[in-house]
């Protein structure tokens, strides 16, 4: 009879304990819930105006169902709106940011790879304060490299370039590159450097055959981050370039800022998410190997 009651006892105990756990999660799954429809409520906004007709936004507001489905926004986005003194739509800008964030990604990438193994592993006199100095950039804003850029720029025969924007942000980037490759790199063992030269071999001949090989978990995680920031800034192309060489980030601000055309709020919306598509499948495709790269950096 005790043990039947002290049964029930812990019986009751389980369900209380279970109905608090319930409430809990619920609690919490709400409340993230909650911040995850304000976060992604412009998102939604934008890709439903982006199907509305420019009619219908102006009669029924901006927050509204479609009515019907238009593909008009988004041909007169990509082909046929003016802006920047051009009626071409936005697709030669979309060009110049793929041709000035592929390469730029991957130049600095390299560079950084090349900058975090001397710096970790073939240390030499000054070499913690020339990465301390390097560090300088990561915490410098762009502004105040606005005006020496632009004087190299000029001094070179770069300005208003892709080729500009690319040397730009190759330089701009090396500091993180170097501060996340030196960092993992640091965790590789030194006595596998040490082996590799008892065996003849050199300073490129390790950095290809040793440190490359265990490094595509940084390498990932670095060309991620450089492709988002480059493919998302807008300081550098609106300063160094205009009109037909302007990135489209650059053009987007350009017509949301335009005083002498109506707002094409269809045609604003289609364009933000023709801008936004490489980084959110940059995310889609590549976000977990960006995640799994950064804890194994944090781990080593």
């Amino acid at each position: 009879m005790p043990d039947a009651t002290l049964s029930q006892a812990y019986d009751a105990e389980a369900r209380s304990a279970n109905l608090r756990y319930l409430a809990t999660r619920a609690w919490i799954y709400g409340f993230l819930g909650l911040f995850a429809i304000i976060y992604l409520l412009p998102l939604v906004i934008v890709f439903l105006n982006s199907f509305r007709t420019e009619l219908e936004v102006a009669q029924n507001g901006l927050i509204r169902l479609p009515e019907s489905l238009s593909l008009k926004g988004w041909f007169g986005a990509w082909s046929t709106y003016c802006t920047a003194g051009t009626c071409e739509g936005m697709h030669r800008n979309f060009f110049n940011s793929v041709l000035m964030t592929i390469p730029a990604a991957a130049i600095s990438t390299v560079l950084g790879a090349a900058n975090g193994y001397i710096l970790s592993k073939w240390r030499f006199r000054g070499s913690e304060t020339i990465f301390t100095l390097m560090m300088l950039g990561v915490f410098m804003p762009g502004q105040l490299a606005l005006l020496p850029w632009a004087f190299v720029l000029g001094k070179l025969g770069l300005s208003n370039t892709i080729y500009g924007l690319i040397l730009v942000h190759v330089i701009q980037g090396l500091s993180f590159t170097t501060l996340f490759c030196r960092n993992y790199y640091v965790g590789i063992p030194d006595d596998l450097i040490k082996a590799a030269r008892i065996d003849g071999a050199g300073f490129w001949r390790i950095f290809f055959r040793v440190i490359v090989p265990l490094s595509p978990p940084i390498l990932i995680v670095t060309v991620i981050w450089q492709f988002t920031n480059i493919w998302n800034e807008f300081l550098f192309g609106v300063v160094f370039t205009g009109g037909r060489q302007q990135p489209i980030t650059s053009a987007i601000v350009g017509m949301a800022t335009q005083v002498f055309n109506a707002r094409a709020y269809d045609v604003m919306s289609a364009s933000v998410l023709i801008a936004a598509l490489p980084p959110l499948l940059i995310y889609f495709f590549g976000g977990k190997y960006f995640v799994r790269g950064l804890s194994q950096g944090a781990i080593k």
